[in-house]
């Protein structure tokens, strides 16, 4: 698969196969984030890979803290995070074996913390695309920071070190419908 159709299909996989990712794949994903583009090449990341009971642990957090907040907020009935699929992603991260955590360095200093977290950005796309060059599936989650204590508890997460983002890894269920097209013209103002 060349780097255009990686693009092309990633997706959002929010239900995989019970199937364990070979460690071997789960390294050479993180190989990958670990060459992504980084503020002064700080490389300020690291990653936690999550399986078994402690995944169940962190699966049980968002799902309480999705049912929590779909009941505190009037204007969240009816968007998709409401339906009963997204409601047994959230308990179980749609099945998916492992999940993978990223985390950055703490700086105090504004302009840092921007340019790690902007950096781990960077990783975090890596992950994905690479995933799906295997394929694997991914979803970019921080819904499950709103229980951010218990993940940090849970994980051993120390205070220098701040949660990122999170994604389930695993095999999709089932394959994903592509993307809609879009005149990517009308977002692009071209300056001289």
């Amino acid at each position: 698969m060349d780097f255009f159709e990686v693009v092309d299909r990633r997706r959002s996989v929010r239900r995989f196969l019970p199937d364990m990712v070979k460690r071997d794949d789960v390294l050479r994903i993180l190989s990958c984030a670990d060459k992504a583009p980084s503020a002064l090449n700080s490389r300020p990341w690291e990653f936690v890979v999550v399986s078994g009971a402690m995944k169940t642990t962190l699966g049980a957090s968002y799902g309480r803290v999705t049912r929590e907040r779909l009941a505190s907020s009037p204007a969240m009935p009816g968007t998709p995070h409401a339906s009963p699929d997204f409601l047994k992603f959230a308990d179980s991260y749609g099945g998916a074996p492992l999940v993978i955590v990223v985390l950055v360095k703490v700086s105090k200093d504004p302009a840092y913390r921007k340019a790690y977290l902007e950096s781990a950005s960077a990783a975090m796309q890596n992950i994905m695309l690479a995933a799906t060059a295997l394929g694997l599936g991914t979803c970019w989650m921080t819904g499950p920071l709103r229980d951010e204590v218990l993940l940090r508890k849970s994980l051993g997460v120390p205070d220098d070190r701040e949660i990122v983002a999170l994604t389930p890894l695993g095999y999709p269920a089932s394959p994903s419908s592509p993307h809609p097209s879009r005149d990517v013209s009308s977002l692009v103002r071209w300056v001289e």
